[in-house]
């Protein structure tokens, strides 16, 4: 039996980073359904779309990576969001945690670092919503 395809929405200021994430799940159990450039366009693509996965930049103009994952996690609470960022003080991993993220991936980052935290979440995902 096919393993289900999970959606997901990049939302990365940076047009490069947002090309390297969706290049990297091209051909994976993936389907890249949205992007955003700004905390705002995620929150309001999310809604739009429900994806599985949100690839979510931490700083972002408009409104910053946690606040988008605050009013993701209250109006869409089934959609997992994975934090991306080159800031993995402390602070910011417990107060995304704190705020419902599902995971961390740490820029740079490589294919297999980023495979692998998404198949983790989405291992989780289609446990509960076969």
């Amino acid at each position: 039996m096919a393993r289900r395809r999970i959606s997901i929405v990049i939302a990365d200021d940076n047009d490069m980073m947002r090309s390297i994430l969706r290049a990297m799940l091209r051909g994976e159990e993936y389907d890249v359904i949205g992007e955003a450039r700004n905390g705002q366009a995620a929150v309001d693509v999310v809604d739009r779309l429900k994806p599985d996965i949100v690839c979510m930049d931490v700083m972002m103009p408009e409104k910053t990576g946690i606040e988008a994952l605050c009013e993701i996690k209250v109006a869409t609470p089934a959609t997992e969001v994975v934090m991306v960022t080159s800031n993995s003080d402390a602070e910011t991993v417990q107060e995304s945690i704190m705020n419902g993220a599902s995971g961390f991936i740490i820029k740079p980052f490589n294919a297999a670092r980023v495979l692998d935290t998404l198949e983790k979440v989405s291992n989780r995902i289609r446990q509960s919503k076969p």
